[in-house]
């Protein structure tokens, strides 16, 4: 199952660059990667399958994980729309999305408060 890791990087060229890289040559897949620069830094969270070899190429890359988490991953239609029904789904059973991104093969990933609830709102 795909896990979601946060990553800090310095916003400055060849970072993503290096870090796929070092991916590549693990033979690590990233499935899904979501950036945001702040600060002079980037926080950044990339879907991998293969979890504690991920970690060994973050470290060996002198990155430290801020968070591992399990998300929910959704083949999902692309139409317009299917995003606001998958939501509020979702949130009509009270639970709250705190992460979403995209991801290879039309899949959405989200990080929910309540992942049993959100995973039965959507019939999983």
């Amino acid at each position: 199952m795909a896990k979601d890791l946060m990553i800090s990087l310095e916003d400055k060229p060849g970072m993503l660059a290096s870090l796929g890289e070092a991916f590549g040559k693990a033979g690590i897949n990233i499935e899904g990667v979501c950036g945001i620069p702040c600060d002079e830094k980037g926080t950044f969270h990339i879907l991998v399958e293969d979890v504690p070899k991920a970690r060994q190429v973050l470290e060996g890359a002198m990155l430290r994980v801020l968070e591992e988490r399990d998300v929910l991953v959704l083949d999902i239609k692309d139409a317009p729309g299917e995003f606001g029904i998958i939501c509020r789904k979702i949130a009509s059973a009270g639970v709250n999305i705190n992460l979403c991104y995209l991801a290879t093969k039309t899949r959405l990933v989200l990080g929910v408060e309540d992942m049993a609830k959100a995973r039965a709102a959507l019939g999983q």
